[in-house]
């Protein structure tokens, strides 16, 4: 399983890298809590378990209930979100107030802002568990690899040639349409537009695996002996989504000129 320096690794890396990107509307503050949540945030019932350890038989029972309760991508955010939130808000603003860490913005952050970022550290966090865990077989990891043809040489279905060759081509044609020359839309109206196509897309690609794996009888494979179902909804929850939540956690305007003043 990843240890501490892998999940802080990875998530300072991600939250550095917004930085430099975001003009200071992602910050230090923002790059510390999110850390804190991929790192320690899901494995505070495991840090609970292991302090009962050498405790009486009711301390090691509340820590493995925490330890089961707390564990969990939707779990944490859902049980411990809000006074965590509250605790962080609170954190930001002395940490601001006393100049230990600096804030492009001048301010803290913002109750909702630490939520996102502990919910983007959740998922972040088993992000890296569900690859790397129980010597590759998770119940996941192996959930998303049973979405592939693995009983010998996949066939080649025409219909799934003709499926998903359309759907590729309606992703590259619209993205070319909606992106084209003498468009007078703004880049941010045209991003979003392209994210639409994309989610849309993906959702027909999903749609479209999930009826040849599950509703036939028998099962044929749907895209050869690739397992896209399973890469494509593990990459959606684990990977775009939490990096959705950074960039909704980001303050409304660039701070990259440091005119930044402390509040009073």
């Amino acid at each position: 399983m990843p240890g501490p320096g892998a999940h802080m690794m990875y998530a300072l890396g991600a939250g550095a890298g917004l930085m430099r990107v975001s003009r200071g509307r992602f910050g230090p503050h923002h790059c510390l809590v999110y850390a804190a949540n991929a790192f320690l945030g899901p494995d505070l019932g495991s840090f609970a378990e292991w302090l009962s350890s050498s405790s009486s038989s009711f301390a090691r029972s509340v820590g493995s209930l925490a330890m089961s309760a707390i564990h969990h991508p939707l779990y944490y955010p859902l049980l411990l979100g809000l006074p965590l939130s509250l605790l962080y808000s609170s954190l930001s603003l002395r940490l601001l107030r006393s100049g230990l860490l600096h804030s492009p913005s001048g301010a803290p952050l913002s109750k909702l802002q630490c939520f996102l970022l502990l919910s983007a550290g959740s998922l972040s966090h088993f992000f890296l568990d569900h690859l790397f865990e129980e010597n590759g077989h998770s119940s996941t990891y192996t959930w998303v690899l049973s979405t592939g043809w693995w009983k010998g040489p996949a066939p080649i279905n025409p219909d799934a040639v003709v499926v998903v060759g359309l759907l590729c081509t309606f992703l590259i044609g619209g993205f070319i349409y909606i992106n084209r020359v003498k468009h007078e839309k703004s880049i941010i109206s045209k991003s979003n537009q392209s994210l639409r196509l994309v989610l849309g897309i993906a959702i027909l690609y999903c749609m479209w695996c999930a009826s040849q794996i599950y509703l036939r009888n028998p099962p044929q494979p749907a895209i050869g002996e690739e397992a896209d179902l399973g890469v494509i909804i593990f990459l959606g929850i684990y990977f775009f989504l939490p990096h959705s939540f950074l960039i909704l956690s980001m303050n409304q305007r660039d701070y990259a000129d440091g005119s930044d003043q402390l509040p009073q």
